[in-house]
């Protein structure tokens, strides 16, 4: 077992440092599929009817829960584990979100098969969502070690591949659950059972691939500034205590709140309000996806022109007014506007998940920056509670009032728009850490 420590991943002298960015993907385009979710929602609403819901069926906000807990775990667990991953290195902590992932997928398969709502809760939320904060986590500080001298796009392709998830899950769901449905299944257990084997697979080419640096390395010609910044370095313990990571925390979970409402519900939302067909609101959620994974990259790499404040600042003021113009776009039967303003929401939305790592970099330095990490996505946690439901419950609640199922969005959209706002507010009283809070720079970060 060795052959996991983090000792075994050392790269060798002349290793190619652009070999680590696909093994990150590899992991993320797989733990991604839960972006692609929304896609099993209506199925999952019909599981005995078949063709439509009966009694004794779940409702889809009810399978949209799953979907809460497994994201919420995520934080909840890169809080719990980051100093493990610190410790472990990246293949053990890829080979363990691998574990506990695609295991998640096979026991809701077999809910789906019992028809157990729990146990639903309790696969793909509960072990699954410990899988997604394990891989979320586990290669972020090691890219940022590969590439010190663009930190932004570093993090931007450690989380671009999860931003992506949905681009392959949510269409090979939607493909296999076609296939395997006949006149006793929707085809929802049979394809959940194919995904994990596929994951599992890309999962493990992943775990295998990946290495860290050599603690004296660094890239050919590259110079560290010399700024006051350098001297930087906070402990993950220290770190929590500052206001500095808790305005951030509320920056990043109102971000996270807003986009992710639009994300676990883009399948029902669309065919709701421009009566597209399931096949095509698969096609949206994938489409979103891309919109996602470029945003990851993108975003983060403008941030080390602009500052990651300055980032947040575009996020926040041009999402604000994004969202308030989407019940424009379906009042006026605007699909491809409504597809391009929800497309540029999401790449916002990817990218302050892919810039808040180098932004706590710059507060915090390099020092246990996974572990922070970690704990300051316990952030997303409540925001995958909230965003999520507060769609669901919200247009549920608008629909049964006997508003238009296509107008049931409009307030949670204006909502989600004063969210930013509040977030606006937070990143901007970011202020730089006091030194009181420094370690020494020599302090051992495996610890």
């Amino acid at each position: 077992m060795s052959f996991l420590d983090r000792s075994a991943t050392v790269a060798p002298p002349g290793f190619n440092r652009w070999m680590v960015p696909p093994a990150a993907i590899a992991v993320h385009m797989c733990i991604g599929q839960v972006y692609g979710f929304s896609v099993f929602k209506k199925p999952l609403a019909k599981a005995l009817g078949i063709t439509a819901p009966i009694a004794g069926d779940w409702s889809e906000a009810d399978v949209g829960v799953a979907y809460s807990i497994a994201l919420a775990l995520l934080g909840i667990s890169a809080a719990v584990f980051g100093k493990w991953v610190e410790r472990s290195g990246p293949r053990k902590t890829m080979l363990a979100s691998c574990v506990c992932f695609c295991g998640g997928l096979l026991l809701a398969a077999l809910a789906v098969k019992v028809h157990s709502i729990w146990l639903l809760y309790a696969g793909y939320g509960l072990l699954g969502g410990i899988g997604l904060g394990l891989g979320y986590i586990s290669p972020v500080s090691t890219l940022m070690k590969w590439f010190p001298d663009h930190p932004g796009m570093a993090t931007g392709m450690a989380i671009m591949g999860f931003g992506g998830g949905a681009l392959i899950g949510a269409p090979l769901a939607e493909e296999l659950m076609k296939h395997f449905a006949s006149a006793t299944s929707v085809g929802a257990s049979e394809a959940m059972m194919v995904m994990a084997a596929l994951y599992c697979v890309s999962m493990l080419v992943g775990a295998i691939t990946v290495r860290v640096p050599a603690d004296d390395w660094k890239p050919d010609g590259h110079v560290p500034k010399a700024t006051k910044a350098t001297a930087i370095q906070v402990s993950v313990d220290q770190a929590w205590k500052t206001p500095q990571f808790w305005l951030l925390w509320v920056v990043l979970c109102l971000n996270v709140t807003a986009g992710i409402g639009i994300l676990g519900q883009a399948s029902p939302m669309i065919q709701d309000m421009f009566k597209v067909t399931p096949a095509a609101a698969a096609g949206y959620v994938g489409l979103l996806s891309i919109f996602n994974l470029s945003g990851r990259f993108l975003w983060s790499t403008v941030s080390d022109l602009t500052g990651r404040k300055g980032a947040y600042c575009i996020y926040f003021i041009l999402g604000a007014a994004l969202y308030s113009l989407v019940p424009w776009t379906q009042s006026g039967g605007h699909l491809t506007l409504f597809v391009a303003v929800t497309g540029i929401i999401i790449t916002m939305y990817g990218g302050g998940f892919a810039t808040i790592p180098a932004y706590l970099k710059d507060l915090f330095g390099t020092y246990q920056v996974g572990a922070i990490h970690g704990r300051l996505i316990t952030s997303w946690s409540l925001a995958a509670i909230v965003g999520p439901q507060l769609v669901d419950r919200i247009s549920a609640a608008k629909k049964a009032a006997g508003l238009p199922p296509g107008e049931a969005y409009n307030f949670t959209l204006q909502l989600m728009a004063g969210l930013l706002i509040v977030g606006l507010i937070a990143n901007l009283l970011v202020k730089p850490v006091d030194p009181k809070h420094y370690v020494p720079l020599y302090a051992d970060n495996s610890k």
